[in-house]
C-alpha cells in the first residue's frame, strides 16, 4: 500500500459513525440492496478478481461480491466505526482508513473499483477519478452506483447542497461520463431502475504512436 497524496483530506457532508452498528439492518442498508443487485449484474467479474470498494462502509457490498465472484477484496472508508464492521464481516479482506482522493494502494492493482451510494458524498471527486485511474489494472473497470433522480430533483438537491455548503452532489449518467472522460475513462455501459443508476467505465487505451 502507498499514499501519494498525504495532504489530501476528504471533507464529509454527514457522518455515518453513529449508524455503523445498525446500518445494514436500517433503512439505508436495506435500500442499498437494490444498488448492490444492479452492480452485481453489471460487474461480470472473473473468479478471484481484485476489487476495491471506495466508501465501503460496513463491507456489505464486498461480502455480496465475494459470494458472487470469490473476489480478492479491499475497502477504503473515512469512518473507523464503519471499517470495524467491515473487518468483522470480511475478516479475510484488507481495509484502509483513507479518503477517496488519497488511496493507499499500489498502481494498477485492481480489476475493478466500486463506489456505491458514495460518489455523491465524496469531497474530492477529481482526486477520486485520478486515484481510480491510477489503481486500476489495464482493462479494469470503474463502477459507480448512485440514486436515479430525475433532472429537476437533482438540480434542486444540488442547489440546496451548494447553498448550505454541503458536499453532496448527484449527477446523471452523461454527466458522470463527461467528468471521468478527462481522466482517461470511456463509458462501457449504464443501467437504471426506478431507484438506482449504475455506470460502468473503462480506461481508454493509450495511444502507442
Amino acid at each position: 500500500m502507498k499514499n501519494k497524496n498525504k495532504k489530501n483530506v476528504q471533507s464529509k457532508d454527514m457522518s455515518f459513525a453513529k449508524q455503523a452498528d445498525s446500518y445494514d439492518e436500517g433503512f439505508a442498508g436495506r435500500a442499498s440492496q437494490k444498488f448492490y443487485n444492479l452492480l452485481l449484474r453489471e460487474a461480470a467479474l472473473p473468479p478471484g478478481a481484485a476489487v476495491l470498494d471506495v466508501g465501503c462502509g460496513t463491507g456489505a457490498l464486498l461480502r455480496r461480491f465475494d459470494e458472487a465472484f470469490g473476489i480478492d477484496g479491499c475497502g477504503a472508508d473515512i469512518e473507523e466505526a464503519m471499517l470495524a464492521q467491515a473487518r468483522a464481516q470480511c475478516p479475510h479482506m484488507r481495509f484502509a482508513l483513507a479518503p477517496c482522493g488519497a488511496l493507499p494502494f499500489e498502481d494498477q492493482s485492481f480489476d475493478a473499483v466500486l463506489a456505491c451510494m458514495a460518489y455523491h458524498h465524496f469531497g474530492d471527486k477529481e482526486g477520486f477519478a485520478r486515484e481510480a485511474a491510477r489503481v486500476l489494472k489495464p482493462g479494469g473497470a470503474l463502477l459507480i452506483a448512485d440514486p436515479n433522480f430525475p433532472r429537476a430533483v437533482r438540480r434542486a438537491i444540488n442547489g440546496l447542497a451548494k447553498a448550505a455548503r454541503v458536499t453532496g452532489e448527484f449527477l446523471s449518467a452523461p454527466e458522470l461520463e463527461a467528468r471521468f472522460a478527462a481522466y482517461g475513462f470511456q463509458a462501457i455501459a449504464a443501467a437504471t431502475d426506478a431507484y438506482a443508476l449504475v455506470i460502468k467505465l473503462g480506461l481508454a487505451e493509450k495511444d502507442k504512436g
